[in-house]
């Protein structure tokens, strides 16, 4: 019989790219396991069976170089791949060892296979369970059960982890060998960085010999646990359970602060250690992950910026054409100029506009331009305006400052202390407050929301609007998210209440980059008198997206649309809770809108929310950005899902333990709403 070991690599590993051809004491990790392979004894022939992409030409070239045969198949398909590689090598009996084992030792799989060979088994392994540590793994199943199974696989899970089905289904006969001691909690596979050290030092310890055993590995844990700890707290055959989303939001926290640009965004926002992470495509209220599942987004709709849905093909038709023709050039843009009458067309009492890329360029911008206007540096405020200095400034000398505005506890580091006592902050609906600030200071600008979790009481606008007029106060409304969700335009026009200046945002560009600053002519003049300047500003591609989803959204009327949709989700969700028994807090604009349970478990019960429904194909948690593909029919299958994680928290107000029902931590706060 022909016993070959079939080892499979790529280079396109998620975690740790290129991690086959790495270098472990002076040669590549695949070369170090070809070499400590090769000393078993029962092994006819070693194959390396890797993919056909271009990507994985370097590994072929070099396991070719060294005496191996190559097989090239599909990247997904791994059990396809093998049982190809199998039928070249005319293979009767196939060992399985994973390209990320290079402490892989040759006794250990001598003994497999002698198991398997004494037992007349189909499958036989040293995982099920597992006692050695985690990178010795050994399976050996016959060549006739591999080709049964390949026939029979229909997952795409057991297809690209070769074995579930041979382990799982019943229909092959098994044998586990189990070492004398168990030592699966021990990790020496190569997964991620920290396992490469680890495997590293090891070799590093052995220097004279590449022939060490796993005892010789495990009496040296033993006597320098220090070289072990690194990699402790990785999970075993995680990647077996992880995403691709999840395992490259890994790779991402180890070259990216953070892990990514948004705060908002990041996985721990929503459901750490299981969020999918990465997008492929998106459209209308769809959104694709990395493994391609499909997924309802009734959640942030891209932090708010698609009231048109994902994709809309008319605003992508005109960033297409841009693409063609060009999207910068020594000359500008005539877009810009376009958007800016259009801008002002709609809010009669501006006069000027001037453009940016993000909702904090635009408020910086529209900081600078009130201040020089005014003369004056001090600035009141209300509300969340961004990250850059200006803002975050107010928690200097009193980390609390921003608590109230939706960002508690954020640091300031990095922000000059000489800004210190440079902006105050005064609460919505809080005239007295705002009167006190400008009696004790000389402010030369309010800068505000237009609402915060609801609207204006006692009117609160106008008397702001009166008294910045009076003392000379540049008054600028933040409508970067409130704006084209309730009126076509700023929020304000709701109101009646008109500012001095106003930073439109998020939904403008339908998804493209684009944000602006309007204001009465007299003030954003003083644009003149101060330095505020950049070249991707003038790139068109936002422009011309901003022309057409304006246009789209004049004809559709899609403020309309999106708020009757928000008042039917806030009535919906309240008669979910009031059945259930479970008191609730609404807040937000209609098309923006939340929820928050009365409970000291109300972040698990988001965080419970989302597992759940992610589960059953949903974004969810417990707001939404409202789209115009949130149609009934949509909203009708969403709340028909929903109803079943209410019930379930109903049972944890009556006692079930919310943490017996999680399946890793719980989400982060982030932004603080406040009712």
């Amino acid at each position: 019989m022909k016993i070959v070991a079939i080892v499979q690599a790529r280079m396109g590993s998620t975690r740790l790219p290129g991690k086959v051809m790495l270098d472990v004491g002076g040669q590549p990790l695949i070369s170090l396991l070809l070499q400590r392979l090769s000393r078993a004894q029962t092994i006819s022939e070693i194959v390396v069976a890797t993919t056909a992409d271009p990507s994985d030409d370097q590994l072929a070239e070099h396991v070719s170089s060294l005496g191996y045969r190559v097989y090239r198949g599909s990247r997904t398909d791994v059990l396809e791949r093998y049982l190809g590689a199998a039928q070249e090598a005319e293979a009767d009996i196939v060992i399985r060892i994973t390209g990320d084992c290079p402490l892989i030792d040759p006794d250990v799989v001598d003994n497999v296979v002698r198991t398997f060979l004494a037992s007349g088994v189909d499958y036989a392994s040293n995982v099920s369970p597992p006692s050695f540590p985690d990178g010795l793994d050994t399976e050996v199943f016959s060549f006739a059960a591999l080709a049964d199974s390949a026939s029979r696989a229909d997952t795409a899970f057991q297809r690209e982890h070769v074995t579930p089905h041979l382990r799982e289904s019943g229909l092959y006969s098994s044998v586990n060998f189990a070492n004398d001691i168990d030592l699966s909690g021990q990790r020496w596979t190569v997964d991620e960085a920290a396992d490469l050290d680890v495997v590293r030092s090891v070799v590093a310890h052995f220097a004279a010999s590449t022939d060490f055993g796993f005892r010789d590995v495990a009496e040296l844990a033993v006597a320098r646990p220090e070289l072990f700890l690194i990699n402790h707290s990785i999970p075993r055959n995680q990647g077996a359970t992880m995403g691709t989303g999840q395992k490259l939001w890994k790779r991402a926290k180890r070259v990216i602060p953070g892990g990514n640009m948004l705060l908002s965004k990041r996985v721990e926002m929503f459901l750490p250690d299981q969020w999918p992470a990465y997008f492929s495509k998106a459209k209308g209220c769809t959104v694709w992950d990395l493994d391609g599942n499909a997924y309802t987004d009734v959640s942030i709709m891209g932090i708010g910026t698609n009231t048109l849905g994902y994709g809309h093909p008319e605003v992508d038709a005109a960033v297409a054409k841009v693409v063609t023709d060009g999207n910068v050039s020594t000359f500008n843009a005539p877009e810009e100029v376009y958007l800016a009458e259009k801008l002002v067309e709609m809010h009669p009492w501006a006069d000027m506009a001037r453009f940016a890329r993000s909702g904090g360029e635009a408020n910086a911008i529209a900081i600078r331009i009130a201040r020089a206007a005014s003369g004056r540096d001090k600035v009141a405020f209300c509300g969340y305006h961004g990250w850059h200095d200006w803002y975050l400034a107010a928690n200097l000398g009193d980390g609390t400052t921003l608590a109230g505005h939706l960002l508690p506890g954020l640091e300031p580091r990095g922000v000059p202390q000489d800004l210190q006592g440079s902006i105050l902050p005064f609460n919505y609906n809080r005239f007295d407050e705002l009167q006190k600030l400008a009696d004790e200071h000389q402010l030369g600008v309010i800068f505000m929301e237009v609402a915060r979790n609801s609207g204006p009481e006692n009117e609160f606008l106008e008397k702001v609007r009166e008294l910045a007029t009076q003392k000379g106060i540049v008054l600028i409304f933040d409508e970067c998210t409130s704006g084209f969700r309730q009126t076509f335009g700023g929020l304000h026009k709701l109101y009646g209440v008109d500012p001095d200046m106003a930073t439109v945002g998020k939904a403008l560009g339908n998804g493209y980059a684009i944000t602006g600053v309007i204001g009465r002519r007299e003030v954003m003049e003083a644009a003149q008198t101060t330095f505020i300047s950049s070249t991707f500003w003038t790139e068109r591609i936002g422009s011309a997206a901003a022309l057409k989803t304006l246009e789209v959204m004049e004809r559709l009327k899609s403020w309309e649309l999106i708020t009757a949709t928000g008042l039917d989700i806030k009535g919906r969700w309240q008669d979910l809770a009031d059945r259930h028994g479970l008191p609730i807090t609404q807040w937000g604009l209609p098309a923006l809108c939340g929820f928050t349970f009365q409970s000291e478990n109300a972040l698990a019960y988001k965080t419970l929310i989302t597992q759940e429904m992610l589960k059953k194909g949903y974004l969810a948690g417990n707001s939404v950005y409202v789209c115009i593909d949130h149609t009934p029919e949509v909203l009708d299958n969403y709340f028909e899902r929903i109803d079943s994680v209410f019930a379930t928290i109903r049972k944890c107000e009556d006692g079930l333990d919310v943490g017996s029902l999680l399946e890793g931590p719980i989400a982060h706060s982030g932004f603080k709403r406040l009712n």
